[in-house]
């Protein structure tokens, strides 16, 4: 029923204990079975029901196991995101992307997007296409750049006739085996902000977003379906307290908290029955509009540390995203018969022509 009437699913996974935390004598404030997570904390237990919830012990396979599935609904045509939140150091990265040896949710739905592909050669055409950029500062940047600062593009973020966000002026690769992708997200990690914080050794001071554009061709018939797979690793919410931020990291970290202040304002209004949702206050929330309250099948993961040192935090995160679990979305998918695009090739003509 959730499916059907465009609930948000949201992921809760709990990392271990880290050896920072263990040193520190700290002990794991949670119980969890596959469903809820409860919180130990001064004598009172707070519960938290999510659609699906993962232990430390959870290995990445089973992660992405009910992931999977918004793989084939981004070839079918649908809007797809799936994003992770969390505070610092509490395993977005992780889940998103892993290490090689345990890779996360990206490599797999790479992996599987090419799958799918091979499955369906004789059936259908398949054109993927690909763009990276970090929101530092509140700026956004593209990651497949690879010229000098001052010729580099200015971005906008737009939105197209259905309702899905765009980025004006992002360098789109075209991606025609899993090694070329892959390729690319390494290219563009490259060039990404991060620096060491008492919370992280490699703390994300930006927020990550990576597209994937699908083109989906029926062979038989010619119709064909236009999904886009968005996969955001946000940064990570922090205390500089805790973290130890200074200077130009105390000024990324208060940049950070004000765009998920403004996302939590947007999921506020959401969820409230607003009849103005703030998603211009921000560009965060203007990026992931159609992903909250607009046309997308989306995935939250929230993260957390099982640690009491850190339960004011993981408290936070849990009721944060038991708000996102209540946002409704209209998902629609996006198809072209070979008249439609007949009539698009001749408007363009037409446009050519007129200049």
């Amino acid at each position: 029923m959730e499916d059907l009437k465009g609930a948000i699913r949201v992921f809760c996974r709990v990392r271990p204990l880290s050896n920072s935390e263990k040193e520190r004598g700290n002990f794991d404030c949670t119980t969890m079975d596959s469903f809820s997570i409860s919180l130990e904390h001064e004598g009172t237990a707070k519960s938290y029901e999510f659609d699906a919830c993962f232990a430390p012990s959870s290995t990445q396979e089973e992660v992405f196991e009910d992931t999977k599935r918004l793989v084939q609904s981004a070839i079918d045509g649908f809007n797809v995101c799936v994003f992770a939140y969390g505070q610092t150091g509490s395993g977005k990265t992780f889940t998103m992307s892993g290490i090689p040896a345990m890779p996360g949710v990206t490599p797999r739905t790479i992996e599987e997007l090419f799958a799918i592909q091979a499955r369906d050669a004789g059936k259908f055409r398949y054109k993927f296409q690909f763009y990276m950029v970090e929101l530092y500062k509140d700026f956004l940047v593209d990651l497949m750049y690879q010229g000098n600062d001052d010729t580099r593009p200015k971005l906008t973020i737009k939105k197209d006739s259905r309702g899905v966000v765009y980025i004006q002026g992002v360098i789109i690769k075209d991606a025609n085996s899993k090694e070329e992708l892959n390729a690319l997200i390494d290219m563009g990690t490259e060039g990404r902000h991060i620096a060491s914080t008492k919370m992280n050794s490699e703390s994300s001071r930006s927020h990550l977003i990576m597209a994937i554009l699908i083109e989906s061709t029926n062979l038989a018939t010619n119709v064909s379906t236009a999904g886009k797979l968005t996969l955001v690793d946000l940064a990570g919410s922090e205390r500089a307290g805790k973290t130890g931020a200074t200077g130009e990291q105390m000024k990324e970290a208060q940049s950070i908290n004000k765009s998920l202040s403004a996302l939590g304002d947007v999921i506020g209004a959401l969820t409230s029955g607003q009849k103005h949702v703030p998603y211009r206050n921000h560009p965060l929330t203007m990026l992931m509009s159609d992903s909250l309250g607009g046309n997308a099948k989306t995935l939250m993961f929230v993260n957390a540390s099982p640690a009491e040192y850190n339960i004011t935090e993981t408290m936070n995160s849990l009721n944060y995203a038991a708000r996102v679990k209540t946002v409704t979305n209209c998902s629609s998918k996006t198809v072209e018969t070979e008249a439609i695009k007949d009539l698009k090739r001749q408007l363009a003509e037409l446009k050519k022509k007129m200049r």
